[in-house]
């Protein structure tokens, strides 16, 4: 029988896993679009998608989830490229709100949470099976 401590740590890690699992997935998606502009002339490109984190329950305790992806209100760089077919009626093309660098520095801070969180659960499987061999003598 597993311990309610070691079950409620290990539910909340979890539940932080999926999370930076559904985090790194959103950032995936920001980097594959950080240079698609509208199919449409003078058309609004790719908007950046930021992840919306909410407190959760979970086995004995709270955890956390990607509750959705708002979309970042940050504005739209602008090129000027007239021969550019989604360029405005001026010749300016809009940029994708997207920052590969930030981009980059969240899926490292979001691989940092979960190895954490992994690490917790290692080490909460590390504790108790130290308790059954302690029982066992």
């Amino acid at each position: 029988m597993a311990d309610p401590v070691s079950s409620s740590a290990q539910s909340i890690a979890v539940s932080a896993l999926r999370a930076q699992q559904s985090r790194m997935r959103i950032i995936a998606e920001n980097l594959a679009n950080a240079n698609s502009t509208s199919r449409t002339a003078g058309g609004d490109p790719y908007r950046r998608q930021a992840p919306v984190f909410q407190a959760t329950k979970v086995a004995g305790g709270t955890g956390v989830k990607m509750s959705r992806a708002a979309p970042d209100q940050t504005p739209f760089k602008t090129d000027y490229d007239p021969g550019n077919p989604s360029a405005d009626a001026q010749g300016y093309v809009k940029q994708p709100n997207v920052d590969s660098l930030v981009e980059a520095m969240d899926m490292r801070d979001a691989q940092r949470a979960y190895e954490a969180n992994l690490n917790v659960i290692e080490t909460v499987r590390s504790m108790d099976q130290r308790t059954l061999d302690l029982l066992k003598r």
